[in-house]
């Protein structure tokens, strides 16, 4: 009975190959167009990703050489010398290349090309145009380290214009990155401070407490905020 059972076992095998075999036989065309449609998408995947980081590469020593020419123009910049205001002329135009270039490119590299720019016009005290070049900064690395810090630093820029309610609302931006940002007690203190300096007593104290409860181990500004708490509350 045993042998019975494992002859049509393997009769049953069998058969269950030789029908695989025909359904393959018979539709061998459509598998082979299927496999070369998988072929074709992996190797277009491949030269797209390819092609990408080689755009990107380029754009990254591009920015390099803007960051280069900005820093020996840098020292120049507020001198009456007359080759500082040729350097002027050069810092001028190095502006107008980045911003040409800023349209030209996306994302990790544009953020950068944003932020050169930002520096230039701090370094002139153009703080409006900083302050826009700065959150153009943060929108295009909107998924990076660099988001919180040209966030952080388009608030300086709004502060520096008297735009307190642009400069908290920049700061609190900036919060929203967490552990990515490492001066997020900073900003939190920001808050304190500017809220205090319109008199707003019961908010500045709030962002101090936050301070406190969410940066205890900073180094400097948990202290500076219970100090802060200590004059307030009096």
């Amino acid at each position: 009975m045993a042998a019975k059972t494992d002859t049509q076992k393997t009769n049953t095998d069998l058969t269950i190959n030789t029908r695989l075999s025909g359904f393959i036989q018979n539709n061998r065309k459509a598998f082979l167009i299927g496999l070369i449609a998988v072929v074709v998408i992996i190797i277009g995947f491949v030269i797209v990703n390819t092609v990408r980081g080689k755009i990107l590469s380029n754009a990254l020593s591009q920015v390099d050489t803007f960051e280069r020419r900005y820093n020996e123009i840098k020292p120049h910049i507020g001198s009456n010398e007359p080759e500082s205001l040729l350097k002027l002329v050069e810092l001028a135009i190095l502006s107008e290349e980045l911003n040409t270039f800023a349209q030209k490119t996306t994302g990790f590299a544009a953020a950068r090309i944003y932020g050169i720019n930002a520096n230039i016009f701090a370094d002139q005290k153009r703080w409006a145009e900083a302050e826009e070049a700065w959150s153009k900064a943060a929108q295009a690395a909107a998924k990076s380290y660099l988001a919180p810090f040209s966030i952080f630093n388009a608030a300086v820029a709004a502060e520096e214009q008297g735009n307190i309610d642009s400069a908290i609302s920049y700061y609190t931006r900036a919060l929203n990155y967490g552990d990515l940002f490492p001066s997020a007690a900073r900003a939190q203190f920001s808050v304190g401070r500017l809220e205090e300096s319109r008199n707003n007593k019961d908010a500045a104290l709030e962002a101090y407490r936050n301070l406190l409860s969410k940066w205890p181990n900073d180094p400097v500004w948990p202290n500076l905020a219970q100090n802060r708490i200590l004059i307030l509350a009096n």
